[in-house]
């Protein structure tokens, strides 16, 4: 068997799972998710963060000091995200739901997926590779963290679950071809 018909065969082996991309600001969640999901004859991509952008008045920024309210928004975007993710694979598509999952909510966000297989991939390229793409983009995502700070909170507070993938040498679809490459026996939860 070639190469190209074995990752094919991988891909189609994880044909109707739900994939959650997580990582700091700037890792490469959205772009990874966005053509892993493209990967999948029927796939599709839940950005998480639409939910936060989807309050019009009344928001509340989760911080290094969060407020209790900044916490429940986040859980209901968890929600929110979780249950259309579920949606979407009951009616039988491949999912890739995204979002910055960390601390102990990564694993209260992944308790709200019931849909099974279920695949944790973590994007968790350098603090420096990170400011460098933070540097380059049309947003700014670091006003109340610095890389730094949050990649250290990452690593120090997010439960080691999944496959974490270190991407900072990575083109967005090598990062892919490793994550189908690898999905099934480090990333299934």
């Amino acid at each position: 068997m070639n190469k190209l018909s074995h990752e094919l065969e991988k891909q189609n082996q994880l044909e109707k799972g739900v994939f959650v991309i997580t990582g700091i600001m700037a890792a490469g969640k959205s772009t990874v998710a966005d053509l892993l999901a493209k990967r999948f004859e029927k796939g599709v991509h839940v950005r998480g963060d639409i939910f936060r952008r989807m309050i019009v008045s009344g928001s509340v920024d989760m911080t290094p000091d969060a407020q209790q309210q900044a916490v429940d928004q986040l859980l209901l975007r968890y929600k929110l995200a979780a249950q259309t993710a579920d949606t979407y694979h009951n009616a039988g598509f491949t999912v890739v739901v995204q979002d910055t999952y960390l601390g102990k909510e990564m694993r209260t966000f992944i308790e709200m997926i019931k849909s099974r297989p279920l695949y944790i991939i973590v994007l968790c390229p350098s603090a420096n590779v990170v400011a460098e793409r933070e540097a380059k983009r049309n947003k700014t995502a670091y006003t109340t963290w610095t890389v730094d700070e949050l990649n250290d909170a990452f690593h120090k507070e997010t439960p080691h679950i999944g496959l974490w993938l270190d991407s900072s040498d990575l083109t967005p679809e090598e990062t892919v071809d490793e994550i189908i490459r690898r999905a099934d026996s480090e990333a299934r939860v």
